[in-house]
């Protein structure tokens, strides 16, 4: 068994940053100051299928969006941070809650501010348009961009890894 099946065998957890990652990185804003940002459907189903399969999921976003928030309350994510904060806090805080191990926690991000959870967590996805150090921090960089099936494509690796058959992921 190869080093990063082995690390995805050991997730409980996977904590997705949002813009970039579960976004194509745009907002759209209104002269009222309306949000619109653009979900995969494709990501949501992933989610979806991790918890069916016992897979906790949580959403950690640097910039508040009423959009993150709505999309979060959609897919029933329990822990969703949105606001301006030290997103190792928020990892550790998560940590602690599920008494988990860094092994057991797996991470999703794109940009600089998410380095510091990237280089604690047991593995590491990146999306291939991020900057060189966050491609170079991460375990594996999905195929899909940001916003296009890249959460999906790093569930499914993490369903097969523990054994779940696609056949089997809605039963």
């Amino acid at each position: 068994m190869n080093d990063l099946t082995t690390k995805l065998q050991k997730i409980k957890l996977v904590i997705f940053d949002v813009d970039g990652v579960l976004t194509d990185n745009t907002v759209f804003i209104g002269p009222e100051g309306c949000e619109f940002k653009r979900f995969c459907i494709a990501d949501g189903l992933g989610i979806y299928i991790a918890k069916k399969n016992g897979v906790r999921t949580a959403f950690l976003s640097g910039r508040p969006s009423q959009a993150t928030l709505e999309r979060a309350r959609e897919l029933d994510i329990d822990d969703v941070f949105a606001e301006p904060i030290n997103k190792l806090e928020f990892y550790n805080r998560l940590k602690t809650k599920y008494n988990l191990a860094d092994e057991n926690i797996a991470f999703m991000g794109n940009d600089l501010v998410d380095l510091g959870v990237m280089k604690q967590c047991g593995l590491a996805f990146a999306v291939p348009e991020s900057p060189k150090s966050v491609l170079a921090e991460a375990d594996y960089i999905t195929r899909k961009d940001g916003g296009f099936g890249a959460a999906r494509e790093a569930l499914d690796l993490i369903m097969d890894a523990i054994g779940v058959k696609e056949e089997e992921r809605l039963a």
